[in-house]
């Protein structure tokens, strides 16, 4: 690893010469707002041609390094708004600092329609704390979700189960425009439109300005709000799908359209933005399965086959108000709703044989039944959020945040056991319900002071608070005819209290070719479990607190405005759910019992990372981010066989052929890693985005006695390749592989998912068609497959197949209105797009 870092920065940073740095700051010039993403463009005064460009930062500020001697003018300009030009700047000597001060920016006056100055954003923009992905780069989420998006950049992986990791991590969190969500992330990104974000920002590194939660560190994902342009938008995405062209002998057939929408109304101190979404996304499948257990030197095999489907449909809301009275106060609502329910069909026949070990032919019994396995998860939520800043006359601002969040997750499963072949004989019908109504709360007081001349000053005070309470009933019954009677072995009720005070000093500027943050974090933790059987025969509290420092610091070192290398250093934690401390059972599937720990501790995690960036001519960059994560207390799902009380008295032949996952703190977890994404660019219309992150996983601890001692190396690979037939026609094809995983007492197979789409706009670029072809095999590979197995030796061993639905056509059709023409120019700067 050290060999290859090494490599890289010999290979992107070569020869450097110190020269001098122009800065300055743009900002509207009625409002006094800064401009992010504003374009300034430095040309020479002696032949006027184009020295280099850069982009503003969130601060509205820029810095344009290394200019040699002699006389320049900069034009600095904004979507919609005139372009403005400073005259004679004089570079007189080296190492020199050339203060360019405000540059105000107006609207546009001019009544015209559009001018366009052809250019490509970038794909990812790297900042010393953060990358940020450009959303519509991947067309082939149009009409798809927010993880439709994330899963082409380069930390990400989604498995075959869906589940989502960050540098094979899956505990990080995630901001909706700058703001927490204290539920599950999961389900915030499955139930938000693709269509509805403008960008995401990948912080791995997180300084201590953030809440430390979350191991593999923070998804902020901004959504679209309008343009910097007075007027009204409105934008509508209608999507849908061709029936399915696999059989995969499911009970139903898949369906698959949506609608959603975005209604933006601008002026010169209101901002409103309106958005709905409806989505109904299916997918067929199925599940091929062998697992055998031994207990008490009986041999107990049970294969199964049938199918494993998804029904999926989403509701959401979203409605934020911004208001600016004057160039001192900023006032943001925001409210952000929500349902989701997820139907998990497992259909399973079973062939369930016993004998002595050793002796096949002395069979205890033999036993064929249909599962009708049917798992219904909802999600439902709501967010709303107050948000005030004042900016002082010495240019220190106080801010303001409170936020309030209600989610319900949970949903009933039903195991029903019939009689095969003849299926109308009920061998047993169970039913369990799992509520998690979850209310949280924070308040957030930071302060900026007025900048000081070796940086900024930040500091800040925040209190989370959450309540998630744990509804658990199981009932059982053996007649179609008999009501359910509960089972008190698995039936429960929880309670999860968290209360977070926590306190910052962060501390970040420039100076000459550095920049530079530094922080530290203070937090009080109070966690208390309530735990509590439905027969009212048990009762217990636990109670679990911490005070912990988290610091973090990060360097960047610009040896030219083409090449940067930066280096950070993060403390985080990653508190456990309620449903990983739940320690009653829960049904999952006929064979799969699942439960969390009690006494689950939080995972502490230490992160450093080593990174450069380099930027070429025509919009080609690459970067490479080495990073090393060691985790405490790692928390590993691990499996075992059954040993509790016989689960149902009437049958004992389901006892032994059942599998307990338990969530549990079983060691330490380190991984060293490299991260590379390059934006590649051979001709004017064909552009590519490829991320390749590798790493080695290790894990040094235990479980029940035995010793976890595992040290594999995987990777994922997301591509991404564009191909601009003329501006109105685009074909891409996307590529997401992740490698074969090792797991603490087994491996998941790779899992890959080529896709295609072409893009076709209409009527001045006001209707754009996407065509995709999505999970493309055409019967010749394994795409949308994964194998998962685990085993423990002696004791039992469990493979399962799970193969879900290939060559998926969709059309998406967006179409754009400007209810009120802008006098404004319509200009897309060269500078501005292809940086962003």
């Amino acid at each position: 690893m050290k060999h290859i870092i090494t490599t890289f920065l010999f290979l992107l940073i070569g020869t450097q010469i110190i020269q001098s740095q122009i800065s300055g700051k743009i900002i509207d010039v009625n409002t006094n707002a800064p401009l992010e993403y504003a374009t300034a463009a430095l040309y020479s005064k002696l032949n006027k041609e184009l020295i280099t460009g850069v982009i503003t930062n969130e601060d509205g500020t820029f810095s344009i390094q290394n200019i040699k001697k002699g006389t320049y003018y900069l034009e600095a300009s904004f979507i919609g708004y005139e372009v403005k030009t400073v005259d004679n700047i004089e570079v007189t000597n080296k190492n020199g600092l050339v203060s360019l001060g405000t540059i105000s920016l107006i609207i546009g006056k001019n009544q015209l329609d559009a001018v366009v100055v052809k250019g490509e954003k970038a794909t990812v923009i790297n900042k010393i704390d953060r990358q940020v992905f450009n959303t519509k780069a991947f067309q082939n989420t149009k009409g798809g979700s927010a993880t439709d998006v994330i899963k082409n950049l380069p930390s990400i992986s989604v498995n075959g189960l869906g589940e989502i990791s960050v540098r094979g991590s899956s505990g990080f969190v995630v901001l909706l425009d700058g703001k927490p969500v204290q539920g599950n992330a999961s389900t915030l990104l499955n139930q938000l439109p693709a269509n509805a974000l403008e960008r995401v920002e990948m912080i791995t590194a997180p300084s201590a300005k953030y809440d430390p939660e979350g191991k593999a560190g923070i998804l902020n994902i901004i959504t679209k709000k309008g343009g910097g342009i007075s007027g009204n938008f409105a934008q509508i995405n209608v999507s849908a799908g061709l029936p399915s062209i696999e059989d995969y002998d499911n009970k139903e057939n898949t369906q698959r359209y949506g609608i959603d929408g975005t209604y933006n109304i601008r002026r010169e101190k209101w901002n409103i933005s309106i958005g709905a979404n409806y989505q109904r996304k299916d997918i067929s499948g199925r599940r091929e399965g062998e697992v055998w257990t031994i207990v008490d030197d009986v041999f107990t095999s049970f294969p199964s086959d049938g199918e494993r489907s998804f029904d999926e449909e989403n509701f959401s809301g979203r409605f934020t108000l911004d208001f600016t009275p004057d160039s001192n106060n900023e006032f943001s609502l925001g409210f952000y709703a929500g349902k989701r329910e997820k139907a998990r069909t497992a259909d399973i026949l079973y062939n369930n044989e016993a004998y002595p070990v050793d002796d096949e032919d002395n069979k205890i019994f033999e036993l064929s039944y249909f599962n009708e396995n049917l798992r219904i998860r909802k999600g439902d939520f709501v967010l709303g959020s107050i948000d005030y800043a004042h900016t002082f006359a010495n240019k220190s601002k106080l801010s303001s945040s409170f936020l309030y969040e209600y989610t319900l997750l949970g949903g009933p499963t039903t195991n029903r056991n019939l009689d095969f072949p003849n299926t109308e004989s009920l061998i047993q019908d169970e039913f369990n319900t799992n509520d998690n109504p979850l209310n949280g709360f924070r308040g957030q007081l930071d302060y900026l002071w007025k900048p000081l001349s070796f940086g900024t000053l930040e500091t800040g005070y925040q209190f989370r608070t959450l309540d998630n309470r744990g509804d658990f009933f199981y009932g059982r019954r053996t007649d179609f005819n008999d009501d359910f009677e509960r089972v008190d072995l698995f039936s429960s009720d929880i309670d999860l209290i968290r209360t977070i005070h926590s306190t910052y000093a962060q501390l970040s500027g420039k100076k000459d070719k550095w920049e530079y943050a530094a922080g530290l974090r203070l937090e009080i933790l109070d966690r208390e479990l309530i735990l509590a059987d439905k027969a009212g025969t048990f009762e217990e509290t636990l109670d679990y607190n911490y005070e912990k420092l988290f610091p973090s610091a990060s360097v960047q070192y610009s040896f030219s405005d083409k090449t940067n290398v930066k280096v950070a250093y993060s403390k985080r934690v990653d508190r456990p759910s309620a449903f990983k401390l739940n320690p009653f059972r829960e049904r999952e599937h006929s064979e799969t019992l699942e439960q969390g720990d009690k006494n689950l501790l939080p995972e502490f995690i230490d992160l450093v990372e080593l990174g450069i960036t380099k930027k070429f001519n025509k919009g080609n960059s690459i970067f490479a981010t080495a990073y090393f994560r060691n985790v405490e207390n790692l928390v590993n799902r691990v499996n075992q066989i059954y040993s509790g009380p016989p689960i149902d008295p009437d049958d004992a032949r389901f006892d032994n052929v059942v599998l307990d996952r338990i969530y549990s703190n079983i060691g330490t977890g380190r991984s060293l890693g490299l991260e590379l994404g390059a934006q590649l660019k051979p001709t004017s219309k064909w552009s590519n985005f490829i991320g390749f992150n590798i790493y080695n996983f290790e894990i040094d601890g235990a479980y029940n006695g035995e010793k976890i001692d595992s040290n594999e190396t995987q990777y994922s690979i997301n591509a991404n390749s564009t191909y601009n037939f003329s501006d109105t026609a685009t074909l891409q094809f996307t590529l997401n592989y992740l490698s074969e995983r090792q797991t603490a007492q087994g491996k998941d197979s790779r899992f890959y998912s080529p896709n295609l789409s072409f893009k076709k706009s209409f009527l001045n670029n006001q209707l754009v068609a996407t065509l995709q072809w999505q999970n493309i095999d055409m019967g010749l590979l394994d795409t949308n497959e994964q194998r998962i197995t685990t085993s423990r030796p002696g004791e039992f061993f469990t493979t399962t197949n799970y193969v879900y639905e290939v060559d998926v056509i969709m059309l998406n059709l967006s179409y754009s209105f400007n209810k009120t023409k802008s006098k404004a120019k319509f200009i897309d700067s060269e500078f501005g797009k292809r940086e962003f």
